[in-house]
């Protein structure tokens, strides 16, 4: 394979998987030719060791990288996650600058174009359990086959750490454009976690959209078995609604879904 066919194949790429594309040839060599497209304006160096091909025609500095492709290239076991996973299926309710990607290493953020580009930890749950990509899937973009994490893991991704998902509001409005989610991939992946207060989260959320849903009490009851003893705070601080099949305080404005009454 030419070096013209590897870029048209390869849209974005790391720096690891071109040196096994060239593996017949020495470091130096290897190094040389990469710098030598960068300046010849066919690649953009994103960030140490992650490059991105700049088609025929376009001018380097103008051409915007697929951002879903750098997010995927970030890392050799990464995949979308939490608001990039819904971005990506075009199921959130804001588009963020901000770019999540699970990995098993922790990266430094980067910015590139005026994105913002985080990694965040597969939980330690999944790694033990040998199925790091528990509900994650592959899907083909602009030819390459990328890791984005279904629906139902996202889900419950962004009930258990909602920081990453915009806030309770932009969760609430996103995830409501889901019309259906496999509710038994859903159970399964709140028990493959472990976390109680997680458990309890998405047993609320579902309880709340049972009838859009179409949530079966089977369901509920399994999550409630895995829930706290105790109750805890949706949110630190402050009083809310006491919800006792979960063992849950929510803040009121989120219990009434108080933005919908906002015109």
């Amino acid at each position: 394979m030419s070096v013209k066919d590897y870029f048209a194949t390869h849209p974005v790429f790391r720096r690891d998987e071109f040196d096994e594309y060239k593996k017949n040839n020495s470091h130096w060599t290897r190094k040389n030719l990469l710098a030598h497209y960068c300046r010849q304006g066919r690649l953009r160096l994103v960030r140490r060791g992650l490059y991105a091909v700049v088609p025929y025609g376009l001018d380097s500095q103008n051409f915007r990288v697929d951002p879903y492709l750098l997010a995927f290239k970030s890392a050799n076991d990464a995949f979308l996650s939490f608001h990039t996973a819904l971005e990506f299926f075009g199921k959130s309710y804001s588009v963020f600058q901000r770019y999540s990607y699970g990995s098993r290493r922790a990266f430094h953020p980067f910015e590139f174009d005026g994105c913002r580009y985080e990694s965040t930890s597969i939980p330690k749950a999944l790694i033990e359990a040998k199925q790091p990509y528990f509900a994650v899937k592959i899907i083909e973009r602009d030819g390459l086959d990328v890791r984005v994490s279904t629906l139902e893991r996202t889900l419950v991704d962004l009930l258990d750490r909602p920081n990453l998902g915009g806030g309770w509001e932009e969760i609430y409005r996103s995830l409501e454009s889901v019309e259906y989610f496999d509710l038994d991939m859903v159970v399964e992946y709140v028990h493959l976690l472990g976390k109680k207060t997680t458990a309890a989260k998405v047993g609320y959320y579902l309880q709340q959209h049972a009838e859009e849903l179409m949530v079966e009490d089977s369901h509920l009851k399994e999550l409630r078995k895995l829930c706290p003893k105790q109750a805890f705070y949706l949110e630190r601080g402050g009083s809310g609604v006491v919800v006792r099949d979960w063992n849950l305080v929510v803040p009121q404005w989120i219990a009434e879904r108080s933005w919908d009454s906002v015109i």
